[in-house]
């Protein structure tokens, strides 16, 4: 049966300018110019820059919060000089001295390009060298072929329409290995390293011993049994320790010296910390604060229509529109200015948390500090706190760091006080690099260290800290 009925349902939705707001404080540093320059390239009304003096008694205004209707034309309320806003009382502060936080980003080929151009240098066929070009392209940032020889020809035959066979994928692979860095297209860390040996010098015994130890006990040397290679090949410990010593020198990822100078390392920080006297001075970083304003020629528009005694149709639409776009530059200053307090009351909320590690730069003072807590200081949601911290870099004198960084859980030790887990972290890591590599501190040990130390931390709990610090465990850090 249909029947109909009232209800009545509270209910909160974001507006489009709140979530734009958002987005906006989520924007790093370099993200917020490029976002600026694309509003000012859709939005004529929008200018950067200080404004003229000349030009001040014909600056318009807005009222905090108003809203253009389209279908009233009142051009009067935005020509009113009764009081100036205050994103037009904005001064830079900063002199042309100050030096701008920017990290330089060096040039230069990718790791792909120098293989390709070391191709010419082969003596190939033209067929060939389309097959190297494809198995080049198929080597990863580490330098390795991660492909196996079936797929590499069902690609070409597709893709190409070059029928090979396996042997000559072999042969123009091997030519390919040849190339520099040495160590290029294998296609496991045994062929890695076996590659790198044979291009060494034979003149040295450690050499042929290190290839064996490569090519016929790869499995022990994996694993550490020492006892084992030495019983089999037949060495003494000395011989064993020389040949381990050359293996730990070979890359394991011969692409990754490469690729890693192209990545793009490029980070501005948003906030710049100094220390004076003993106190802390926080400032966002020049880039992060851009002049802007609304276009002088909009505004002169507008009151040029105003003077007029009757208004066509067409000129009501320019009028309108004119409208739209002043309005959409102030809402978008004043987004700049909400996003530009919200990032100081953060940042100065989390330095008064950190209050002992900013002044002294040692991680151990660093306290639990969850999102929470800082929402809670700054009397702001956790998303907001979440998408601050994640995003932003400050630049202290202990280095460039992330926000994130920071926060971090909390344990209790044998007295009762809270203690960050980024404290644990740092003091196990300071046990494992004291100890002694020829009998490596298990996990269990580590946890009664701790304990010793007044850190209550179970096994288990320590296993998981080490492989977040990518520490591997005892077995493997072993050494003759």
């Amino acid at each position: 049966m249909l029947k109909q009925q009232l209800q009545i349902k509270l209910s909160q939705k974001l507006s489009p300018q709140q979530i734009q707001l958002m987005k906006m404080i989520q924007l790093s540093t370099l993200e917020l110019e490029q976002k600026i320059e694309s509003e000012m390239g859709e939005n004529p009304a929008l200018e950067s820059g200080m404004e003229k003096q000349s030009s001040e008694n014909q600056e318009s205004n807005f009222e905090e919060g108003e809203k253009i209707e389209a279908d009233e034309i009142d051009i009067n309320q935005y020509l009113s000089d009764d009081e100036i806003p205050s994103y037009k009382l904005y001064s830079n502060n900063y002199s042309s001295d100050d030096q701008e936080r920017t990290i330089p980003v060096s040039g230069g080929i990718s790791f792909h390009q120098h293989l390709s151009q070391q191709v010419g240098n082969l003596i190939l066929s033209e067929d060939e060298f389309q097959i190297a070009e494809f198995i080049i392209g198929s080597i990863d940032e580490s330098g390795y072929l991660r492909r196996n020889t079936e797929e590499l020809i069902d690609d070409l035959a597709f893709t190409q329409n070059i029928i090979v066979t396996k042997e000559q994928i072999e042969k123009i692979l091997r030519s390919v290995q040849t190339l520099d860095p040495p160590g290029v297209g294998a296609r496991s860390l045994k062929e890695c390293l076996q590659l790198q040996l044979e291009k060494k010098k034979k003149d040295r015994p450690e050499v042929e011993l290190a290839l064996e130890i490569i090519k016929n006990h790869f499995d022990h040397f994996s694993h550490k049994h020492y006892t084992q290679l030495q019983e089999r090949i037949g060495i003494s410990k000395e011989e064993l320790k020389t040949a381990l010593d050359l293996i730990s020198k070979l890359n394991p990822k011969p692409g990754g010296a490469l690729s890693s100078i192209n990545q793009n390392t490029h980070i501005v920080p948003d906030f710049i910390l100094t220390i004076e006297d003993g106190e802390l001075h926080v400032a966002l970083n020049q880039r992060n604060a851009p002049q802007l304003r609304v276009s002088n020629a909009y505004k002169d528009m507008l009151s040029g229509y105003s003077e007029a005694p009757s208004k066509s149709k067409s000129q009501q639409e320019a009028v309108q529109f004119i409208k739209q776009k002043l309005d959409a530059a102030k809402w978008f200053i004043d987004a700049i200015k909400q996003r530009h307090q919200t990032l100081t009351l953060t940042i100065n909320a989390i330095l008064d948390h950190q209050l002992e590690f900013f002044l002294t730069g040692d991680e151990r003072k660093l306290r639990p500090m969850i999102l929470k807590d800082i929402a809670e200081k700054v009397d702001m949601d956790i998303s907001t706190i979440s998408r601050v911290a994640n995003s932003k870099y400050i630049d202290t004198p202990y280095g460039v760091k992330l926000l994130k960084t920071f926060f971090s859980e909390g344990l209790k030790n044998d007295e009762g006080e809270d203690v960050s887990t980024i404290e644990i972290k740092k003091i196990l890591e300071e046990f494992i690099a004291g100890e002694s590599k020829k009998k490596p501190l298990t996990d269990q040990t580590l946890s009664e260290m701790m304990k010793e130390k007044g850190y209550i931390v179970a096994r288990r709990t320590i296993a998981k800290y080490r492989e977040q610090l990518d520490i591997p465990v005892a077995r493997m850090r072993r050494e003759l």
